[in-house]
């Protein structure tokens, strides 16, 4: 493990606002610290604006908690990002996505058995992740299982833990607790 290039707020370093807010992220995540947000959270209104986003996507967004999984969770194998995958496997398996659909998950859109519509989110993930963009063919897919919203939301959605992968490893955040 590398070490943080920037290390987890105290009470001190985050404020009492947002001190208060990773106690209650703590909490509900069964954490002693969730390193993400104590040091996210150092930077002050940014990180409470940042979390009114990132909830709004996630679990706020309308993209089902499953999808919004699958989603996340693609992202975070592709990024490679442990961070993600720890608590997303388990947010994801609260949502319905058992072990075989995390493997399949893991294989990507050419997994055996896959349904069409998740083999279609899983494909286009791919593409955004890779190329940042989506071809044509892709995007008339996707047009066919989300409507406007939707896609808009799932573009967010992919762009932001993407960006989140690249945040974490960055920072070299430290992981809370390694899931299987």
């Amino acid at each position: 493990m590398s070490t943080p290039r920037i290390p987890s707020g105290t009470a001190k370093t985050l404020g009492p606002v947002n001190w208060v807010i990773c106690k209650v992220i703590a909490r509900g995540a069964g954490v002693p610290n969730p390193h993400l947000f104590t040091t996210l959270g150092r930077t002050g209104g940014l990180f409470r604006a940042w979390l009114f986003y990132s909830g709004h996507l996630m679990p706020g967004g309308k993209i089902s908690r499953k999808e919004s999984e699958l989603v996340i969770l693609r992202v975070a194998h592709l990024r490679e990002s442990a961070y993600e995958m720890d608590h997303h496997i388990r947010l994801g398996r609260r949502a319905g996505i058992d072990r075989d659909l995390l493997e399949s998950i893991k294989i990507g859109p050419d997994a055996p058995g896959l349904a069409t519509r998740y083999r279609t989110i899983l494909t286009a993930v791919d593409e955004l992740v890779a190329t940042k963009t989506l071809t044509d063919a892709t995007w008339t897919e996707l047009t066919m299982q989300f409507d406007e919203r939707r896609l808009i939301e799932f573009v967010l959605l992919v762009t932001q833990y993407d960006g989140l992968a690249t945040t974490l490893g960055t920072l070299r955040v430290e992981r809370d607790f390694t899931e299987r």
